[in-house]
């Protein structure tokens, strides 16, 4: 019986997510890997952070979305699943609007941190 945990995001595009992931300061190997979980089961993602612990958090591409997976039993962050999975999004989300709004003629011209936990970003585009 797999111990193995499956969280559905709404992450689909695989460098906002890697850079979102660096900005918040984890180590993550890409390419396909084994996701270590209890009593040496494995189970294969293209994104992997390594816990100290030996169980690994994994991000498994399923033809629509990038989703968790881990043996949550020995999940060892800072924050819970859920902490961690908002941080992840509200950090992701960032990314793809940063990238978009760039591709668009825009930049970032202000992003604060709101009291709430949210962001507020500004962006301009320069007019010739």
């Amino acid at each position: 019986m797999s111990h193995f945990s499956t969280i559905q995001t709404s992450l689909r595009h695989r460098l906002a997510l890697e850079t979102a992931l660096t900005r918040l300061n984890y180590t993550y190997h890409v390419g396909t890997t084994a996701v270590r979980g209890y009593r040496g089961q494995t189970q294969s993602a293209e994104l992997v952070i390594p816990q100290e612990n030996g169980y690994d958090i994994g991000f498994v591409w399923d033809g629509q979305q990038y989703n968790l997976v881990a043996d949550l039993q020995y999940w060892q962050q800072p924050l819970s699943v859920a902490g961690f999975m908002k941080q992840l999004h509200q950090q992701y989300a960032y990314e793809v609007v940063a990238t978009n709004t760039q591709k668009q003629g825009f930049q970032v011209s202000e992003s604060q941190k709101l009291a709430d936990g949210s962001l507020r970003l500004v962006v301009q585009r320069w007019a010739s």
